[in-house]
This record gives structure tokens, sequence and C-alpha cells, in this order.
């Protein structure tokens, strides 16, 4: 068995960084090695990392990868390599496509098309509806890794709007539900009153007015108390206001049964980003204030926020003309996430050891993913090298998501991307993809 060497690289992992070496046999991790520690056994591969970072592969858990029945915005094969680029080793997708994954056969189907076409680890939500509670019971738990739930607002015809549904699937999901929250009543009660004032499509400015904090705040509360009441695990996906924030504990995520994700988009732009990237950022929920993002920011630390994801939801530029109603909502963010986060790092906001648990322990302990999330011997060899002070800027020749676009064009990062193994496996390497690697379904641990 091919025994791979990555020597001389600051290791990032489980709160430490550390001077050492990863041996990589076969798809799994063989040896951690600190500073002048040597390899049981002669590596048939040497990769020099010196000045590079070595940390375990980012896990997603929450994006939209359009396929199928969406993929003339993205697909399997390109969103994939935008995260192997990106050193996303895992995603986790939503189930608002076409057709739905709201019956077994449309989540079978997934699975079956990403093994045939995915650079990377795998695996699907199932969405939940006013009428499919009782598939809930048939999924397998150690194959699916939640239970998608938009509860008051949905952008693809998904809404759960009737409380003997919500209840019941809070009673009989048996897994983790992940719930986009928005109250419907008071979004359109918002859009009443803008339309009034300033048109069918008010400018897009007014976006974080219509779908405003008190509707993320009545959803998410309602949702709380759902999950409170039954006793289901709730995980609260891209929390977006300060005020959300009072509805979670800053204890170890372990002993809490309500969690929290924040999306990068949202730690990182403001409503004053509306002024230059228009509706670039237009997303659901909306940016907000800088207060709010600020706010976001201080509870990544303080443990009020357990997940960092992106929502990446790729869309056509032409599908994003219009202003706050007609222009669609989403943004592609996935290639850039760990760069984006680790920038962060450096401006003093959290330590890269707080990205790396945001970004891959923590999302591997909340979905109970076997072996992966770390660096550790035994575990699958999902990594990410990445390189600091090496600067570089987005535009359209780095961009692989198929919608050909993002709203960081222009930016430069400090960090590089340079290697990302997925299984043992050196699927991006300085620019170029191994478009022969396929990644594995994830497997949970759960009883």
């Amino acid at each position: 068995m091919n025994r791979l060497l990555i020597d001389h690289v600051r290791i990032i992992n489980e709160g430490q960084t550390f001077d050492g070496a990863v041996v990589i046999e076969g798809e799994k991790i063989s040896e951690v090695l600190r500073s002048r520690e040597k390899p049981r056994a002669a590596c048939d591969t040497v990769i020099d990392g010196s000045g590079a970072c070595l940390m375990p592969g980012v896990i997603d858990d929450h994006v939209h990868f359009r396929d199928p029945g969406l993929t003339h915005k993205a697909d399997m094969v390109s969103e994939s390599r935008a995260a192997a680029a990106g050193g996303v080793t895992s995603f986790m997708d939503m189930p608002n496509t076409n057709p739905q994954t709201t019956t077994l056969e449309a989540l079978e189907n997934k699975f079956r098309d990403a093994a045939l076409k995915s650079r990377v680890n795998y695996s699907f939500y199932f969405g939940a509806t006013n009428n499919n509670a009782p598939l809930l019971k048939e999924l397998d738990k150690n194959q699916v890794c939640g239970v998608k739930l938009f509860m008051g607002s949905s952008t693809g015809n998904m809404l759960v709007d009737r409380m003997e549904a919500l209840r019941t699937i809070f009673r009989e999901a048996g897994m983790i539900i992940v719930a986009h929250c928005e109250d419907q009543s008071v979004i359109s009660e918002n859009t009443r009153r803008y339309k009034a004032l300033y048109g069918d499509d008010p400018e897009v400015r007014f976006h974080p007015e219509i779908r405003d904090a008190e509707a993320c705040y009545r959803s998410s509360s309602l949702a709380v108390r759902l999950a409170e009441e039954t006793g289901a695990r709730l995980h609260i996906a891209h929390v977006s206001t300060a005020r959300e924030l009072e509805l979670f504990s800053s204890a170890p995520m372990e002993q809490k049964a309500i969690t929290a994700e924040a999306c990068v988009a949202h730690l990182y732009f403001t409503q004053d980003d509306y002024a230059t990237l228009g509706t670039r950022i237009k997303c659901n929920p909306a940016i907000k204030s800088a207060a709010d993002r600020d706010a976001l920011r201080r509870a990544l630390t303080d443990g009020r926020i357990d997940v960092i994801a992106t929502d990446h939801a790729p869309h056509l530029l032409k599908e994003k003309e219009g202003g706050a109603l007609k222009a669609v909502s989403g943004m592609p963010m996935l290639q850039f996430s760990l760069v984006t986060m680790l920038e962060m790092a450096d401006a003093g906001i959290l330590r890269p050891e707080d990205v790396v648990e945001k970004m891959c322990h923590a999302p591997a302990r909340l979905f109970a993913i076997e072996g992966r999330g770390y660096i550790r011997p035994g575990y699958q060899a999902d990594l990410v090298l990445v390189r600091p002070n090496s600067p570089w800027a987005v535009d359209s020749n780095t961009i692989l998501s198929k919608c050909g676009w993002s709203p960081l064009e222009g930016h430069t990062f400090q960090w590089r991307v340079e290697r990302t193994f997925v299984n043992g496996r050196q699927v991006y390497n300085h620019g170029q993809i191994d478009d022969d690697c396929r990644g594995q379904a994830l497997r949970f641990q759960r009883n």
C-alpha cells in the first residue's frame, strides 16, 4: 500500500497548532508526527509542505448543488470541483431540487448520482413537507445527514406551515432537524408595505427590511419551542440576527439539543455592501446590519454559534437581475469559504484553531460523522494544505462554480488552498483537479 508523507507542515487540529508531518496509507491517516518524529517506515511519496498549514478538510453542512433539475445553474460535477478547490472535502446537499428530495426514490437517486459524479464526499437531506411525515421512519439514519425543514418561508415551494405537521415532524424525525426559519406572515406584511411605498420591485437595499429580524426571530423562537416541547434535536441554519442569538446556549455543543449555524456571507458582508454588490449578495435570510454581523462574529467564540457553513446557492447572473423582490436569492460561496474565514482569523475575529473547530470538527461531531473531521490515525485522509502570505485575486478564471461568478470577484486573499486530499487521494493540486477522483457517501454513527 502506498505511503504518502506530508512533511514540514504546521498542523492545525483539535485546538492546537504545531510543527509536524502526516503519513497517509491508502484512504486513511496512518501517523500524525510532531516536530522531529520520524515515520515508522519508509514512504513512497513525500510532499514538502514547508511554510504551509495542514488542516482537516472542511465539512460544509449546507449547500445547494442544484442537481437534479436546476443544472443550468450548477451541478454535482461543477460544484464538487469547486469544493475541492476550496478545501471542502465533504458536503451535505439540500432538498429543494427538481424533483424535490421529499420521497425515498428521489433521495436514493441523489446518492446514486453522486457516486458517479462527485469529486468529494457527500450526503443529502430529506425534505420535510406538510404531508410526508410517515416517510421519516423509513430513512436510514446512518446514511441520511438530516431532515431539512423550511419553517415559515421557502424559496423552493417546500414551506411547512401547518402546526399539526410541524409537531409531527419534530416528534418523528428521529434525527437532526435543520430548519430555515423566516416567518412568512411578517414577510408578506412587509412586502405589502414596501410595494405600496416603492412599487412592485423595491431596490435591493430594502431586502433586509422586508425579510427583517422580526421574521427571523419569530420563526426561530417557534422552532426552539417545538424542539423543547418534543425533545427533538434541532439545528437552526444560517442565523442572521443578533436577536436570534438570545435563543442559543454557550454550553459545549455535546450538551445542547438546539444548535446554530452561521454562514460565511452573514459573517463577512453587511447591508452597506448592497450599495456596491447589489443583488449579488441577495440571499435568504438577508444580509443585515453591521451590528448583526458583529454579534454573529462574537458568537463564534463564545459558543452560541456551533458551525460555519456556506448556504452555497448558485444562480446565473441574469437570474439575479431586479430588486428586492424580483432578483432570485442565493450566491456561490463554497470555493472561497475557507480562505475567507482564515482572512477573518488574520483580522483577529477568531483564531485559526477556531476556524478548524467550526468548519471541520464541529460538523463531524454534530452530525456524528464516522471517521472524518479530524487529523487522527485511523481517520479518513480528508485534508487540505493551505499557505499563508500567498496573495491571489478572485477573477472569472479562478471560479469553478458553473454559474461563473462570485460576490468576491476582485478581492485579493492572502491564504491559498494548494492541495486537497479526499480519502487519501489528491483531488486538487495547485489549480488542477483530478477528475478521476470520486468521493464517498458519508456514514453517521447513530442508534
